[in-house]
């Protein structure tokens, strides 16, 4: 039986994770991430006029991925300026999990 190699990052082969997500853990619904602004690169978004309301968080605005094609219309949500229950999760991002 053939063992895998284990190895640890180094100089020669660095890895670092820098991503401050938070979690929304919400009812009976699956746990879901939430980006910071800062961890998207919003020249791949494309703001649209598609807006929801949540009684527990607010207003949410989403925006569309272009290049992903109708799939990925209004993909991404924001919470611009949620209820104070959920103040963390302002401006952050939460997309639709890929399939």
């Amino acid at each position: 039986m053939n063992k895998k190699q284990v190895k640890l990052p180094g100089p020669d082969h660095p890895i670092s994770i820098e991503r401050k997500a938070l979690t929304l853990r919400e009812a009976v619904y699956s746990p879901v991430q939430y980006i910071p602004r800062d961890d998207v690169d919003f020249s791949q978004l494309e703001r649209s006029g598609h807006v929801t309301y949540c009684p527990y968080k607010g207003d949410c605005i989403y925006y569309s991925v272009p290049a992903g094609g109708k799939k990925s219309v209004n993909a991404v949500w924001s919470y611009e300026d949620p209820f104070p229950a959920v103040d963390q999760i302002k401006g952050m991002l939460r997309s639709i999990p890929s399939e």
